[in-house]
């Protein structure tokens, strides 16, 4: 392991030195997944964030991954003493070092940064600083700051308000005090005479100092000011405690549920194997049966000299795995065959059963399309060069189906180029880089099908499938000229499609893409514009509920970096696959 550096303050330099951040990098070991295992990563503990990165020259291009120390559990492990883990909720990072000595400095760095002052002031910023001035930039500054300090020091902090306070009110009484005694000896005087104002001399012989009002009322003030902001901060970590704990309840609660439904498809086959007179799986009387174990991920639970599972479980885990790997490939192979067979079309003078619905989804989602987003239900929440997206926030049983609708311009292609591209399930896979596999179910027409799309897994998430109809027309409406393509999830009933329900998470969509066609300059003659000429006004509408159970501020993360880069992905794809190639109308 490279030697990393400490930069820590020294405790004669400036102020701002004192309060500079710890830094704290290096090589160490991290788990990425089992097919990986144990790789060596750059770590970089700075500003209590703990970023790293494939190696230290990238430092430049961006971090891998990156968490915020301040709340991280820090845990060596029980028997691997070059190993540690940062918990941060229900992020863990599984880290080694190469020596012990490596692992407590690197344990003694995190733990120095989640003590480190922060920019909000703690209990010995605030007696560093005495003065009214001083307290009041230390109190009152910014609120990027409310993330850096826990419930106990805060309440450090109001201890400290509460000595400054104590201060202050006694200086003040020993004032009053003073102005009354001064006041009592000059009645001394007779009566009818007024009492004398008191003066310095008068003050100085009760051993005090006149005292500056107006000082000691903004002293008084900046001091109140941070006993509020101060509770304040308290009570917004206790209702940050409280949705951390909500939020676990609720996971405990869906843990609980599945373990009951798990339970119960267990005793269910445990009473069908009693009935047909063999032992359950799971019975000790089945001396020759196997009992299949759910590894759950972390090092833990791969193969070496620390690992917890047993020899017999660890034979189960690899049999089960690659029992998985060969049915996916069966099941792949068997789409595929399925695949390469033409699907079947509906006559043309039958009425296929979905032509209701398609036309009747197509004009609702057509109209909806067209609609603007100026009815203030709407909020841009990505904006590049002419793209804007929108969205809704909506739930529906605890899962996001934000609807999300885009407004897009491109140059060089045609309204009808875009759409054929969107719809055509021939060239999908060239641009659709989250499809592994597309399975063509049915012909109802020229312009309609019905698709079985198979998504790639995306690690920790459940593996989806989705499987709808598309339809592509072409519509006018007040003599302007729209191509449409509406993709909408169906209820098809095949073999395929029922397989692949059973086996994946099956995602429901509504998605439609409306297109149209402006030419720039001259457009008499059609057959004299070029490509320069045109330009493509794109609107993409989309419903989608993922299936299962996934975090809600997860997925809103995920469509607000995914679905910019998908719009620009495909619009690209289509003008490479345009250009210099007649116009398609």
């Amino acid at each position: 392991m490279d030697d990393p550096t400490i930069n820590l303050s020294d405790e004669d330099e400036e102020m701002e030195q004192q309060n500079a951040p710890l830094a704290y990098e290096g090589s160490l070991s991290k788990w990425t997944n089992y097919i990986h295992g144990w790789q060596s990563r750059w770590m970089v503990l700075s500003n209590g964030t703990l970023s790293y990165y494939k190696s230290e020259h990238e430092q430049g291009v961006g971090c891998r991954g990156a968490i915020s120390v301040f709340k991280a559990v820090i845990k060596p492990h029980e028997f691997d003493e070059c190993r540690f883990d940062v918990c941060v909720g229900d992020s863990v990072w599984y880290l080694r070092s190469n020596a012990l000595d490596d692992r407590n400095r690197w344990m003694e760095a995190i733990e120095r940064a989640k003590c480190a002052d922060s920019a909000y002031g703690s209990a010995n910023s605030l007696k560093r600083h005495g003065s009214a001035l001083s307290l009041t930039s230390n109190t009152l500054s910014g609120s990027g700051v409310k993330w850096c300090k826990g419930l106990r020091e805060k309440v450090e902090e109001l201890e400290t308000f509460r000595d400054i306070l104590t201060r202050q009110v006694d200086t003040m009484q020993n004032y009053f005090d003073a102005c009354i005694s001064v006041t009592d000896a000059g009645r001394g005087h007779g009566v009818g005479h007024p009492a004398p104002t008191p003066s310095r001399e008068a003050f100085q012989a009760q051993g005090l100092d006149p005292i500056d009002f107006k000082g000691e009322a903004i002293t008084f003030k900046a001091t109140t000011s941070g006993v509020l902001s101060t509770l304040q901060h308290c009570a917004e970590l206790m209702a940050q405690r409280e949705d951390a704990w909500r939020r676990r309840m609720e996971r405990e609660l869906e843990r609980r549920r599945q373990l009951e439904e798990l339970l119960a498809r267990q005793q269910e086959a445990a009473a069908l194997a009693a009935g047909a007179g063999t032992p359950p799986p799971s019975s000790p009387a089945s001396a020759g049966s196997k009992q299949r174990h759910i590894m759950f991920g972390g090092p833990d639970y791969q193969e070496g000299p620390h690992s917890t599972i047993g020899e017999d479980e660890f034979f189960d885990a690899v049999e089960s795995a690659l029992d998985r790997i060969t049915e996916d490939q069966e099941f792949r192979d068997k789409m595929r065959k399925k695949q390469s067979v033409k699907p079947s079309e509906a006559p043309k003078s039958s009425q296929h059963s979905l032509l209701k619905e398609v036309e009747r989804v197509t004009q609702q989602q057509f109209k909806y399309a067209l609609a603007g987003v100026d009815d203030g239900v709407w909020t841009i929440f990505a904006e590049e060069g002419e793209m804007k997206m929108y969205k809704r926030e909506e739930e529906v049983d605890g899962l996001a189906v934000d609807p999300l609708k885009a407004v897009h311009f491109v140059s060089g292609v045609t309204a009808h180029e875009v759409c054929h591209h969107f719809w055509s399930p021939d060239v999908r896979l060239e641009w659709e880089t989250t499809v592994e596999q597309v399975t063509i179910l049915e012909t109802v027409d020229e312009q309609t099908a019905i698709n079985l799309q198979v998504h790639k897994r995306v690690w920790p998430a459940a593996q989806r499938d989705s499987l709808f109809w598309s339809h592509i027309e072409r519509q006018v409406v007040d003599g302007q000229e729209y191509w449409v393509v509406v993709n909408n999830s169906t209820d098809y009933a095949s073999e395929a499609a029922r397989e692949s329900s059973d086996k994946y998470v099956r995602v429901l969509l509504t998605v439609c893409m409306t297109c149209q066609t402006e030419i720039v300059g001259d457009k008499s003659d059609l057959s004299k514009v070029t490509r320069d000429q045109l330009r493509c006004k794109i609107t993409y509408c989309s419903v989608v509920n993922p299936g299962g159970w996934a975090p809600t501020s997860a997925l809103r993360m995920v469509y607000k970096r995914e679905y910019p880069r998908f719009l620009k992905r495909f619009t690209g794809y289509v003008i490479e696959q345009c250009k210099n190639k007649p116009i398609q109308w």
